[in-house]
């Protein structure tokens, strides 16, 4: 969180990495981006400056409680402003595993998948709905 000497991990970054290593290079990539409200000290992971908008990314390098996940996605996009946003996993095991048990629990809130939301992303476009990238 902004101002709280807190940053991203190590699994984190790694998983970034990845992301940058696919993306156009002309794609501005930003990381501990504040939420816009005096005295919020929550922040984006990343924010993407996509054509046309920019697009707000939650990295996680390992899964634990969907459903906590799910509601710190949405109350971030409430306060943000941002109407979509992309999850991106680490692509290991645990991880596949727990989206295996609860992808249709979050289907609704993140309806695309990798390959749609990378075909987006690779092209530099915003993504039109939210969705789940494992890398």
């Amino acid at each position: 969180m902004p101002g709280s000497g807190a940053a991203l991990d190590a699994g984190q970054l790694a998983l970034i990495g990845r992301l940058r290593r696919i993306l156009p290079t002309a794609v501005l990539v930003r990381t501990e981006v504040p939420i816009p409200l005096p005295g919020d000290r929550r922040a984006w992971d990343v924010v993407l400056g996509l054509d046309p908008r920019d697009t707000p990314l939650e990295a996680e390098a390992r899964l634990r409680d969907i459903q906590t996940l799910d509601r710190r996605c949405a109350l971030k996009l409430r306060d943000s402003g941002f109407d979509s946003m992309v999850l991106l996993i680490s692509d290991t095991p645990h991880n596949r595993r727990m989206l295996e048990l609860y992808r249709e629990g979050i289907r609704t809130p993140f309806p695309l998948d990798t390959r749609t939301v990378l075909g987006y992303l690779r092209q530099g476009k915003t993504p039109p709905r939210s969705g789940i990238v494992v890398i």
